[in-house]
């Protein structure tokens, strides 16, 4: 299946976020979670994760690409996910919300539980299709993004950026946070070259990203 980013002409784009569309308006169920590496669940369809800063808007992102405005709870309190939580997406993919990384406030015992989780998740999960790493349009790329992104790059796990929250970002900012997003595109071998700019509240985007995690998912049962 073709991904929006290998799509080589305007039909195949077309053809890209119909699957994508598709995909996401099957049902998408949450199904499991784990505090703890030895609590993962058995490996079955492709798996894609979320993975991103405390309030990076990974729970709002989740929702507006299933449409499903509750499936994934919107804190606002960051750092509040402290589990993988797991949804089936249509018996085809699955959406891994991770714990949020790099919260100030949070102590210190329990941000190294979190992030202990989520890096020793991203080093021997199977499945594991690809990682989206989110980030926020509105400020600059943080210390513990960089760090995320060497880790994944070191574990070879394919990560793709998201920018976040672009409604709340004016034109000129946000083109020069795409030149930076890309610019570490560059930079880490295992970044996906497309980096999507994105809206929860808008909805920009979210068909693009669609398009892209469709590509990863398991056939339909009739194509199997």
């Amino acid at each position: 299946m073709t991904g929006f980013a290998d799509a080589r002409d305007e039909d195949e784009r077309a053809a890209a976020l119909e699957e994508g569309r598709l995909l996401f308006c099957r049902p998408c169920n949450f199904f499991y979670a784990a505090q703890s590496i030895d609590q993962l669940p058995e490996v079955g369809l492709p798996e894609v994760a979320f993975c991103g800063r405390s309030n990076v808007g990974k729970s709002s992102i989740t929702n507006a690409l299933t449409g499903q405005n509750s499936l994934a709870r919107v804190s606002h309190t960051p750092g509040r996910t402290k589990q993988l939580n797991f949804f089936n997406l249509g018996d085809r993919l699955v959406l891994v919300d991770m714990p949020g990384y790099g919260y100030a406030q949070a102590a210190k015992s329990v941000k190294e539980d979190w992030q202990g989780l989520m890096f020793n998740f991203l080093r021997g999960r199977p499945t594991l299709r690809r990682v989206v790493l989110l980030l926020d349009s509105r400020i600059e790329t943080k210390a513990s993004d960089h760090a995320a992104m060497k880790l994944l790059t070191e574990a070879a796990v394919t990560f793709q950026i998201v920018l976040t929250k672009a409604d709340d970002v004016k034109p000129g900012p946000l083109a020069k946070r795409q030149e930076e997003a890309q610019a570490l595109v560059k930079k880490y071998t295992a970044a996906h070259p497309l980096v999507i700019t994105t809206s929860s509240e808008t909805g920009l985007g979210i068909p693009e990203l669609r398009a892209e995690l469709a590509a990863l998912a398991a056939p339909p049962p009739d194509l199997a």
